[in-house]
């Protein structure tokens, strides 16, 4: 068997730069995110890629046992990591640089060995189901295996990017292997955390069931861009399909940051320019897939850095959720306000309930219940208890103090001020 492949990346909508590179060959599918800010995860994930991608000069064979498969796997990432160490060491502004790394190699037979360190992902889809082959290596999954949140929180977890393994140079690296067996019309995905962190694996199935490899990755990073994804995306598919390598003359793919640096070498730092989104703006119709690099030589990555200044990528751990998620923050900041707003009001109304005063309500002095006082066009008092006490039998002083208002501290308070205005009344018929 063979694989037919497809590689696709891109900036997205909110980052100004690409921190991921990607490799897809006939024998090897490699995706790395870097991480590092001012320390250039580009440099990182670009240089792991150029060690990977080694793993081609001298492919396995199907006669390759499984150890061995594994242990070409491991080989590649602890060079990727001693690189790494050698760029550090060489240029102290990159300590604290590092990537994540997932890699299948493919023995030009049934079998594919597995390499992963991080939050970038694979996944195999078979006979219409979907399963994912790696386990993330970040906070949010330890929350996940301790049963303390869902899939479903961890997608919105302010630290769903904090990540607890990476190739970085400086730790002991400890990559999960193993070993996993292909039939035909399987296709395995390797995608960076800006698809698989967006995307649900129902949807990753539909797309993957659907057109050429070419399509499904063109298609996974739309899908992923238009759920909110604001990180870089990178999305590598292979279909297993009946023939061999050795008789495919398939021009392994080079996309992502890697790809970007054999640009501004091949062109010149002053003329490499900025990664551009592929996909700003569109909605559907022609995406404005540009072609990814062509690798045919393995070259080194790594050593030579543009002179442009990279953009800050503290966005990476900051508590950032989902563009999609936006909308219901602000409609939960709305009820909260009202909320808060109706407690205040209904508090405000108990309390003005519990008010008296004696007034006059058509010649007679009446004993309200609420506040004596008005707004426009509302009323904050209502007539409580009519007397049979009337302003034309009190003198003109009492009658324009009962007009007034006369405040009482409680309802039996009002009362005694009727009571006393009542001993005050003349006789009735009386001048």
């Amino acid at each position: 068997m063979r694989l037919d492949f497809s590689a696709i990346s891109d900036v997205g909508r909110v980052r100004k730069d690409n921190q991921d590179s990607g490799y897809v060959g006939p024998y090897l599918i490699a995706v790395c995110d870097g991480v590092g800010g001012a320390a250039r995860g580009d440099v990182a994930s670009s240089t792991a890629i150029g060690q990977l991608r080694r793993l081609e000069e001298a492919p396995p064979t199907p006669e390759t046992s499984e150890s061995d498969l594994m242990d070409m796997v491991s080989g590649a990432l602890n060079r990727a990591h001693d690189r790494i160490t050698e760029l550090v060491d060489k240029n102290p502004a990159l300590n604290g640089t590092s990537t994540t790394a997932t890699v299948a190699l493919f023995d030009g037979d049934h079998r594919v060995a597995m390499g992963h360190v991080g939050d970038s992902r694979a996944y195999l889809f078979r006979d219409g189901e979907i399963s994912q082959l790696t386990h993330d290596h970040t906070f949010v999954q330890t929350l996940i295996d301790d049963g303390r949140i869902s899939e479903a929180d961890a997608r919105v977890h302010p630290h769903k990017n904090l990540i607890l393994r990476a190739i970085d140079g400086i730790h002991d690296l400890e990559p999960d292997l193993f070993v996993i067996d292909l039939k035909l019309g399987d296709r395995l995905l390797v995608c960076s955390d800006g698809c698989s962190g967006v995307l649900e694996p129902g949807r990753l199935a539909d797309i993957l069931s659907t057109g050429s490899p070419d399509y499904a990755a063109v298609e996974l990073v739309r899908a992923s861009l238009e759920a909110g994804s604001s990180d870089n995306v990178t999305c590598l598919v292979a279909e297993v399909v009946a023939g061999s390598p050795a008789d495919v003359a398939a021009t392994p793919l080079l996309v992502g940051a890697a790809a970007d640096m054999r640009a501004r070498r091949t062109r010149g730092a002053k003329t490499a320019g900025r990664s551009q989104s592929l996909f700003r703006g569109h909605r559907s119709g022609d995406t404005g897939e540009l072609e990814p690099i062509r690798a045919e030589i393995p070259e080194e990555a790594g050593e030579a850095f543009p002179s442009d200044p990279m953009d800050l990528e503290t966005a990476r751990y900051a508590p950032i959720a989902p563009a999609r998620y936006r909308w219901l923050s602000r409609l939960l900041v709305v009820a909260v306000v009202i909320g808060v707003l109706w407690m205040i009001a209904a508090a405000a109304w108990s309390w003005s309930q519990r008010q008296y005063f004696v007034g006059e309500q058509d010649g007679t002095v009446v004993i309200f219940r609420g506040l004596d006082a008005s707004l426009p066009g509302i009323d904050l008092s209502e007539p409580y208890e009519t007397t049979n006490v009337t302003l034309d039998r009190l003198s003109d002083f009492d009658a324009d103090s009962v007009r007034e208002g006369l405040d009482a501290t409680s309802l039996e308070d009002a009362r005694k001020k009727v009571e006393n205005l009542a001993e005050k009344m003349s006789p009735e018929g009386a001048p």
